[in-house]
């Protein structure tokens, strides 16, 4: 044994000593599954291509077919599939270059099977609590209603078997919650965080996080004990749907709450805005109210897009000045509509936010690894890390042109400094080009299946939207949004709604020269075209209002048309499908 064990040391290091046989240049072809071997198959491929050409070539032929075997995992659903992705392939890259102690804590199973959920943000007393008790219609365990700071706790109101309120430090250790990295906030935190918890249908589709109102003032703000901007930002990476609360009276953005939208950046595309409480102003104010706000967040939120902002009041009690009574129901039944839309997008969001996740993830590695790529050995090691975060702007840059990332993928320079004071340099990683290859693969190809399976989630599954609580007072009956209005005007009626303006319109149809009581469609659209309305517009009504189909319109048809011409001059759309009451009575027995 004593000579095979000689000849083979000459070509693999003496660590490879125990698999010195005369075939192991040829165990890379026969074993194509990739091992933790690599490192030694690397070391004797040398020898390899020198005993025999065929082996080198059949090496690179089966690891080739290793790759092509490697078919991509199929997923169940849609937040299995994020949750695998994320742990398997971007989870890593973060752990490798301490992505947790500067960005966002790791996502956990929680993050992707979670209800979407609102964050209401506001200062006090712009009616946050207010809201969810409007949109629930019930009260809520931990509930506070007043003119003063009321609510001084992080309240997520969720669903639940019984009421009930889980404190803070409960809730955090809970698997099935998504809070369990809020313990990094302390204490502090923690006794101001609660989860109040009701069987509720709204509830039972989307959780709402009611906030502490924000103050003015560096006292308020010290006395918090940790940091609430910090927090909101840590819920704004999770929620679905961020709504700004403002009051109608007071519209002055304290520095704290400037503080707080600025940490919302880069979450803009869930930032939704109500103005409250415009019930209590009259229609002239409530115009010059609206335009300091838009010009007030124009100077905070940096975006050339402006921010979506609903007009209400929203609560229960009757309106102080109905005025804009129609203003108000139309806003909210937008609003409405937004938060019920969230069941139904809420894979769409996850998706998305884990995509943004890894494109932050993938610059954090090229910082890192650029500054421990700057690093001296040994000496000087204190100065050069004061340089390097004081000069990180050029690093930025630097990474921008070789890398072609854009700068909007960068994190906030001052923050980022910040954090870099407190850490030690000499733990950060140098560049491993294949945890990034490994995003990058993610984000080019398993985040594309997972699109396609975004869509047929939600055509298989029945349509999800928020039902219950407010959401179904202005769903059916005469006070849904629009009942009676429009084209829905006379829908109770026994007569013919359009039949008290039909003389009027009798007088126009005989001088455009019927012919056995029609006239042709060349003769109504002289007439037609006088509301000055688009062809578009006109084709739809002549559509609706030739109930025969016979391509002429009759006296009945023709007012039919002009009443369908009045609805849309006064701002109202027109139905999809011609109304059962418009149909004209001389025609109701063929349908």
């Amino acid at each position: 044994m004593g000579q095979p064990g000689t000849a083979v040391t000459s070509v693999v290091k003496p660590s490879l000593l125990p698999r010195a046989s005369g075939v192991t240049h040829v165990l890379p072809s026969l074993c194509p599954s990739p091992t933790p071997t690599t490192s030694a198959r690397g070391e004797v491929r040398p020898h390899a291509a020198a005993a025999s050409p065929v082996s080198g070539s059949m090496f690179s032929w089966v690891s080739k077919d290793a790759r092509r075997k490697k078919e991509p995992e199929l997923f169940q659903t849609v937040a299995e599939g994020l949750r695998q992705l994320y742990a398997q392939k971007l989870l890593p890259l973060e752990e490798h270059y301490r992505f947790h102690e500067f960005h966002s804590p790791a996502l956990e199973d929680a993050d992707f099977d979670n209800k979407p959920m609102v964050l209401l943000v506001g200062q006090y007393s712009t009616g946050k609590t207010t809201f969810i008790r409007h949109l629930i219609e019930q009260d809520f365990p931990g509930m506070r209603i007043g003119p003063e700071p009321t609510t001084d706790s992080f309240i997520a109101v969720m669903h639940g078997p019984t009421e009930g309120v889980v404190p803070g430090n409960a809730l955090v250790v809970d698997p099935r919650r998504p809070f369990r990295k809020l313990n990094a906030f302390g204490n502090a935190f923690l006794n101001r965080f609660m989860c109040a918890q009701l069987p509720n249908p709204v509830l039972d589709s989307i959780s709402i996080i009611d906030t502490p109102g924000i103050l003015s003032g560096e006292k308020q703000r010290i006395s918090r004990g940790y940091d609430f901007a910090a927090v909101l930002e840590w819920f704004a990476e999770r929620v679905d749907r961020i709504i700004l609360l403002f009051d109608a009276h007071k519209l002055d953005i304290s520095d704290e709450f400037s503080e707080v939208i600025k940490a919302l950046k880069n979450h803009e595309d869930k930032i939704r805005v109500v103005l409250n409480k415009a019930d209590q102003i009259e229609t002239q104010q409530l115009m010059r109210v609206y335009g300091a706000l838009m010009w007030s967040l124009g100077k905070i939120i940096n975006t050339p897009e402006v921010v979506r902002v609903y007009i209400g009041s929203f609560w229960s009690h009757p309106l102080l000045i109905p005025d804009n009574r129609k203003l108000f129901e139309a806003e909210e039944q937008d609003l409405f509509k937004d938060i019920q839309s969230l069941p139904r997008n809420a894979a769409l969001r996850k998706l998305n936010d884990l995509i943004k996740r890894a494109r932050l993830a993938k610059v954090h590695a090229y910082i890192i690894s650029s500054l421990k790529k700057e690093m001296p050995n040994v000496f000087g090691k204190e100065s050069k890390k004061k340089e390097l975060v004081n000069n990180l702007g050029e690093i930025y840059q630097k990474i921008e042109r070789e890398h072609q990332i854009s700068p909007g993928d960068f994190p906030s320079l001052r923050k980022m400094q910040e954090l870099l004071q407190t850490q030690d340099f000499n733990k950060f990683q140098a560049l491993k080009p294949k945890l990034l290859d490994t995003v990058d693969d993610m984000l080019a190809n398993d985040i594309a299946r997972l699109m396609v399976m975004v869509r047929q989630e939600e055509s298989l599954m029945p349509s999800q939207v928020v039902k219950g609580g407010a959401f179904d007072g202005t769903m059916n009956g005469p006070f849904g949004h629009g009942y009676g209005e429009g084209a829905g005007e006379g829908i109770d009626d026994v007569e013919w709604v359009v039949g008290k303006d039909k003389p009027t319109y009798d007088e126009i149809f005989y001088t455009l020269s019927p012919v056995n009581g029609k006239i042709t469609g060349a003769n109504a659209k002289k007439e037609m075209v006088k509301s000055k309305l688009p062809n578009t517009v006109l084709g739809k009504i002549w559509k609706l209002a030739d109930v025969d189909r016979d391509g002429l319109l009759d006296d009945e048809e023709f007012a039919l048309a002009n009443h369908l011409i009045k609805v849309k001059l006064e701002g109202h759309e027109l139905p999809a499908d011609l109304p059962p009451h418009l149909v004209p009575p001389s025609k109701r027995r063929h349908e």
